[in-house]
């Protein structure tokens, strides 16, 4: 079984958050259990964007077990798809092109999405199996 991997989970692991980083780590490391960890280019930016250099930030993937697998054509026009639906339909504007591009990557490239943000996911990708560590299954 294959999970992506949204950058909030990571976040709460490598900056340690007391509140999330605990739940989010023992999620991690059930779904490692469970089958392989995916990334793509958009969570590997925003979680590079919190160290120093992008060297640590790439040890610091790997030695989390999450492999980078980058977007694809068709993943990229379902995105767009979520997204004008998203606009067409939101009063408020508060999400951005890069979760629908998340969003898309685990609904076509992986079997389920461990995220701490199940609003947008679960309603853009309705056949994506959301895995949140904050809530009880």
């Amino acid at each position: 079984m294959i999970t992506a991997v949204d950058s909030n989970i990571l976040i709460d692991i490598f900056w340690a958050d007391p509140e999330f980083g605990p739940r989010s780590l023992a999620a991690l490391e059930a779904c490692t259990t469970q089958g392989g960890l995916i990334a793509c280019e958009v969570v590997w930016a925003e979680v590079a964007a919190g160290f120093q250099q992008p060297t640590a930030a790439n040890e610091a993937m790997r030695q989390a077990g999450v492999r980078f697998v980058p977007l694809d054509a068709r993943m990229a026009l379902l995105a767009g798809d979520a997204w004008r639906g998203y606009r067409r339909r939101a009063r408020r504007r508060d999400r951005l092109l890069a979760d629908f591009l998340i969003g898309a990557h685990a609904a076509i490239g992986a079997d389920r999405l461990l995220t701490r943000d199940r609003g947008s996911y679960s309603r853009y990708f309705k056949d994506l199996e959301i895995l949140d560590p904050t809530r009880a299954r």
